[in-house]
């Protein structure tokens, strides 16, 4: 777990590239079930966690996506995209392109910044 309040949980998917997923605490199915102050963090947290992954590995795109098809409860994936990943310019959960090695900075290093700024700002 990389970041917990009464309204979210953001936790690190180890993936090859930077993937964060933001999770409503509240039960909801879908997002017009999540209260205002959930929908809220949730944006807010996106925007930071967006920015972040942005200034830190630099990649070529941020994906966000929210899907809930295998887990039935509300939540966000962030991920940072590079030109040279194993699935570009396709989704992480489509076709592999390539055996990418990529040379990145330190995750772990990456999610005590986020939980900073989220504590900080949220």
């Amino acid at each position: 777990m990389v970041f917990e309040n009464e309204y979210i949980l953001v936790e690190r998917e180890d993936f090859e590239i930077p993937w964060l997923k933001i999770f409503a605490k509240k039960r909801c199915k879908e997002w017009s079930e999540c209260d205002s102050a959930t929908k809220e963090l949730i944006f807010r947290a996106l925007e930071l966690i967006e920015k972040q992954m942005l200034a830190y590995f630099k990649p070529d795109k941020i994906n966000i996506a929210s899907f809930g098809n295998m887990v039935p409860q509300v939540h966000w994936h962030i991920q940072a995209r590079f030109k040279k990943d194993s699935y570009f310019p396709n989704p992480v959960w489509g076709q592999k392109q390539r055996n990418a090695q990529l040379q990145l900075p330190d995750i772990n290093t990456f999610c005590t910044q986020v939980a900073h700024l989220l504590k900080e700002h949220l």
